[in-house]
């Protein structure tokens, strides 16, 4: 039977310990605190001699031990020993070492299950059964295959690999199921793009979509030092899209949540945006811009916490993504670690070395922003880890959302709010509130009755230009000519509907014919530029003449 709430492992100068759960955080005593840990038996349960390994990793189930140290070669140029062993963890016994040079993605990649494993091989993915990793079962080719993820959850298994560009040839990710590698359609899906130096690549939970980040290393334009990113969304049905993100900048984070129907980005120069978009690609909630860098959904996938950490003050939203209803706005100064408990109710933040060597501890918040237990490390020493204990999906029901702050013993503590600098001459004159960026709210972006699409801020304050500029001409057109200002004016209709002609003028409807014509040859050109694709000289210049020819059309139908 699981306990009411998770326990709390805590790693640092002091020793290695657990604490129990909200409500009493009193240390176990069920787990003694020592400083070296004896395994149940209270015996060694395996040695191995690897003074040079430098990285260990468990598979899923734990039933495999991976281990890795550089890869040397001789003096004389023959070639170094297999560095990459896996262990049994039963047994002690190495079933296979393999020679891996790079440290980048040395560790095979598991199923849940442990039924297939996976290691990238030159140009090649090597796939292995049930952990028999003497005989290759399956293998996936193409050239110059840099990375793969495999998908969650059970069978059929799914993996998605990327394939960087190279010679004006654009980079492409694709997804297959395991083990259909052959012919030529293949391939669930595929989605091509350019300015794309790595990838991540993130599986939602059912494995039915892919989120693409693509980075650059350097931005040509010189709009961002961090280079330049793009958004993909590719789907296992073969839909795929260029995620349209509003505000330009990088993007700090994007995150699945665990219903895989909708995810959420972080993004943009500060202050930064953060925007839930659905299995459409198409925007569902806004929230505004704020000093926030990552997004954390709880496991149930009804709250979202917006934070802003690192070289951010440590400020959080918490939301209910359900109702879209801000619930809290807590501040956990200087924490360089954040993590949800399994019961979906319960927070953890915490201030660790060597990311920082000063006021390290840990605070247990309740998503209403009260604090219910605060732990800080005594001045010399440190706090290397904390992490909640992991339970399977389901164990913790979801409970309804309260927006009243739980009670707590342990004082909400207001962050110190530094006074900006004042130059002399201003100090006794009257200090005036300026912002150096307007500040957007949060917005339901979900279309409204009898809108297809909602129209973004720009889109809206283009429109009102175009009608007011349209109104303007409308009145001077009535002040030249007083018979003329005796009609009604005719409504102004979107610009993207077909509309029919009034002039009565064949010439002049066969001119307005070719210019939407035009018109919509460039929109599919911008639309081609968006996915990637390079375009030539001559189309460039299209679509530099489009506002000239939106005036054209504009007074053709005003009939000047």
């Amino acid at each position: 039977m699981a306990p009411s709430t998770p326990l709390l492992t805590v790693r640092g100068s002091e020793g290695l310990y657990m604490v129990n759960g909200p409500p009493h955080f009193t240390e176990s005593t069920v787990f003694p605190r020592v400083n070296i840990i004896s395994v149940t038996n209270k015996g060694l349960l395996h040695s191995f001699d690897l003074p040079k390994a430098v990285c260990l990793e468990f598979s899923p189930k734990n039933t495999v031990l991976a281990t890795w140290q550089p890869y040397t070669t001789s003096k004389d140029g023959t070639a170094g020993i297999p560095n990459l062993q896996l262990y049994d963890v039963k047994t002690g016994t190495c079933l296979k070492s393999f020679i891996q040079k790079k440290m980048q993605n040395w560790c095979p990649s598991w199923s849940e299950d442990e039924t297939l494993c996976a290691r990238n091989v030159n140009n090649e993915v090597h796939f292995f059964e049930n952990n028999n990793f003497n005989t290759i079962a399956n293998k996936l080719h193409l050239q110059k295959i840099n990375d793969f993820v495999l998908s969650p959850g059970p069978q059929p298994y799914k993996v998605a690999v990327y394939v960087p560009g190279s010679k004006g040839a654009p980079s492409f990710v694709r997804l297959y199921q395991y083990p259909n590698f052959a012919g030529p359609h293949a391939a669930l899906a595929n989605k091509s793009f350019f300015k794309a130096d790595k990838v991540t690549m993130l599986w939602n939970k059912k494995a039915t979509a892919v989120l693409v980040i693509a980075s650059t290393d350097v931005d040509k334009t010189g709009a961002s030092y961090y280079g330049e990113q793009t958004l993909h969304y590719i789907a296992t049905n073969g839909e795929s899209a260029v995620v349209q993100l509003p505000k330009n900048g990088p993007i700090y984070d994007v995150v699945w949540n665990s219903s895989s129907t909708e995810f959420c980005a972080v993004y943009g120069f500060m202050p930064a945006k953060a925007t839930i978009f659905n299995l459409k690609c198409d925007p569902v909630f806004d929230f505004g811009t704020g000093p926030r860098n990552a997004a954390y959904y709880s496991p149930h996938g009804h709250i979202l916490v917006l934070a802003g950490f690192g070289n951010l003050r440590g400020q959080m939203e918490v939301w209910d993504v359900k109702n879209y209803k801000l619930i809290s706005k807590p501040v956990a100064s200087d924490s360089t670690y954040f993590a949800w408990c399994p019961d979906g109710e319960h927070i953890l933040t915490a201030t660790c070395a060597p990311r920082l060597r000063v006021n390290n501890g840990y605070k247990i918040w309740h998503y209403t922003g009260s604090i219910l237990h605060k732990y800080d490390v005594p001045s010399n020493a440190e706090l290397w880890q904390v992490s909640w204990q992991p339970f399977l999906d389901g164990i913790f029901p979801a409970k309804t959302i309260t927006y009243q702050a739980v009670p707590s013993e342990v004082p909400n503590e207001e962050p110190k709010v530094a006074t900006a600098y004042r130059p002399p001459a201003l100090r006794n004159k009257p200090i005036t509130n300026s912002k150096l960026h307007e500040e957007e709210p949060p917005q339901n972006m979900k279309p409204q009755s009898g809108n297809d699409k909602p129209l973004s801020k720009t889109a809206l304050k283009n429109q009102r230009k175009h009608e007011a500029k349209k109104a303007a001409k409308q009145e001077a057109r009535s002040d030249k000519s007083p018979d003329l200002a005796l009609t009604p004016a005719p409504q102004s209709t979107p610009r993207n509907t077909v509309s029919q002609s009034i002039s009565g003028d064949p010439e002049i409807d066969k001119k307005i014919k070719n210019l939407k014509k035009k018109l919509k040859a460039i929109e599919q050109l911008k639309e081609q530029a968006a996915t990637g694709k390079q375009l030539e000289k001559n189309q460039l210049e299209k679509i530099q003449k489009e506002t000239a020819l939106l005036q054209e059309l504009e007074d053709l139908e005003l009939g000047i």
